[in-house]
């Protein structure tokens, strides 16, 4: 028996009826973008096995979304390629699709559900995509139904945005345990019947929006040239997708996750997962990251502490490295999703508590001993070698070492004129430059810098009483001589070279 996904992860985006005569069950793929641990697609073939009709999966990828460039592009791309090789496998009909320019693809997601017996899609908050969600809802004329695969804990079992992770990891510990066994099926493309199988994608739909090209999808540098993004932001130096996302989850388990609750704040141990990017994309899930890394030590439920503590450690009754991943890879990441999933001013100045913008405002004329425009900070040019060094990394791998990436945002604050401004300058470096930007969890980060999710400390110039941090201090606590060898000097880091060529990319895999 096919499982069917929880029916809190399930919700109707609009009012219209399934049609059960349609030619296909259309799964808009914008969120889990991979083929295994997923709810959506689990729900998409459960629904085209009970209508007895031919799975369509839609992968769009806009151009004219703000930040668009080379780097972010590369990284979906790479993982269309896994989905069109996993999809294939499985005879499933599977539309890779690339905007050519900002628009083209308007209309394309009618005309595949004019023809379909309901639409499936991911539920994803933040970011334009819950809007274009409700959009698509309100002009279709078939069901659409999303489906929320963020966390280990449905979105809709909290019922508030908590202000804290002490205060959500009360809530979580009291709720978690039966969603562990309600997991996402690990292959859900597995033995597909006949009838799933083979859907047809009209002609005419195909001559206006066609299947990405063969050479975009492999890699080629002119062909993404051509794209109407952002070129000045280049790829990185890893791949994205879901093959890629495997491999740094095997290498996350197997070489780093022992040491990651004494070494994972010092830069030189690299003993972060490094997961965050195919998290984002939706690479790789959650749960299995979850359930891998619980399993490599034997775990069962009884082994959860018998009530809540609202402690970091000791609640899930594994090894204490594995106690401070669950902690940052459930607690942080899903208070942040759920944050963003509450309140839509996750991502603005305005939501940040009001005790700390109180604070912030107060001492907003305090002067500043150093001023930056945004052109300097993204160009890695002020005055903190410390800080320049995690702006290259930044601007290189496009990903930031945890720890220091805190320090990063709180030194912006030190340098620009009103905190309002700091906020808008973290939100442009942070979403132009770094993979997991405009991640609900990348707001997150940006927003602690100024006080979210923090308490009051004791008060500060220009601070207010909003946390400080400094890279002095910071230098002393951290292990980064090797890191700082790597990116503290006038080049771009990684040998000063930049990213590779595209075609170089797969064999440093």
């Amino acid at each position: 028996m096919f499982p069917d996904v929880p029916a809190i992860r399930v919700t109707p985006v609009n009012q219209a009826a399934v049609r059960p005569g349609g030619d296909h069950v259309l799964y808009w793929m914008i969120g889990a973008r991979r083929t295994t641990w997923s709810f959506a697609l689990q729900h998409a073939v459960r629904r085209a096995r009970e209508l007895q009709r031919p799975l369509l999966v839609v992968e769009p990828l806009r151009a004219g979304y703000r930040w668009a460039s080379d780097r972010l592009h590369r990284f979906v791309l790479d993982g269309m390629a896994d989905q069109a090789r996993a999809f294939a496998a499985a005879g499933v009909t599977y539309l890779p699709y690339v905007e050519p320019e900002p628009g083209a693809g308007r209309g394309l997601l009618a005309a595949l559900a004019a023809r379909a017996c309901c639409v499936v899609t991911d539920e994803v908050p933040g970011f334009f995509l819950p809007r274009m969600v409700a959009a698509a809802g309100a002009r279709l004329d078939v069901a659409l139904e999303q489906v929320d695969g963020t966390g280990v804990l449905p979105l809709r079992a909290a019922a508030i945005a908590y202000p804290s992770a002490a205060a959500f990891r009360r809530h979580l510990q009291k709720t978690i345990a039966p969603h562990l066994s309600q997991l996402p099926a690990p292959a859900p493309l597995a033995r597909l019947p006949a009838v799933v199988r083979d859907a047809t994608i009209p002609g005419a739909v195909l001559r206006r929006w066609p299947a990405a090209s063969a050479a975009l999808l492999a890699g080629d540098a002119a062909a993404l040239a051509r794209l109407p993004i952002d070129h000045d932001v280049p790829p990185v130096a890893f791949a994205g997708g879901a093959t890629a996302a495997a491999a740094a989850v095997a290498r996350f388990l197997d070489d780093r996750l022992d040491r990651y609750g004494d070494e994972r704040d010092h830069p030189d141990a690299d003993a972060a997962s490094g997961l965050s990017p195919y998290l984002h994309f939706g690479h790789v899930a959650i749960h299995e990251v979850v359930r891998r890394a619980l399993e490599r030590e034997g775990w069962d439920p009884s082994r959860l502490a018998d009530r809540p503590t609202g402690r970091r450690d000791g609640f899930w009754g594994a090894a204490p490295a594995t106690e401070k991943f669950l902690d940052e890879a459930i607690t942080w990441r899903e208070l942040g999703h759920g944050f963003a999933f509450h309140r839509g001013d996750h991502d603005r100045y305005d939501g940040l508590p009001a005790w700390a913008r109180a604070s912030l405002e107060a001492h907003a004329d305090d002067p500043r001993e150093h001023l930056y425009d945004l052109a300097t900070l993204g160009a890695a040019a002020t005055h903190d070698p410390l800080w320049n060094a995690a702006q290259r990394q930044l601007r290189v791998e496009g990903r930031i070492h945890n720890y220091l990436r805190m320090l990063w945002g709180k030194q912006v604050l030190a340098w620009t004129p009103h905190p309002r401004r700091a906020f808008e300058v973290l939100v442009e470096l942070n979403n132009r430059w770094a993979l997991d930007g405009r991640d609900a969890n990348s707001y997150s980060g940006i927003g602690w810098t100024l006080g979210r999710f923090d308490r009051p400390w004791p008060e500060r110039p220009v601070f207010g009483v909003v946390r400080t941090m400094s890279s002095a201090r910071t230098a002393k606590k951290v292990e980064l001589r090797a890191w700082l060898a790597r990116f503290g000097g006038d080049g771009d880091g990684d040998g000063a070279t930049g990213a590779r060529d595209p075609r170089q990319r797969r064999l440093a895999l």
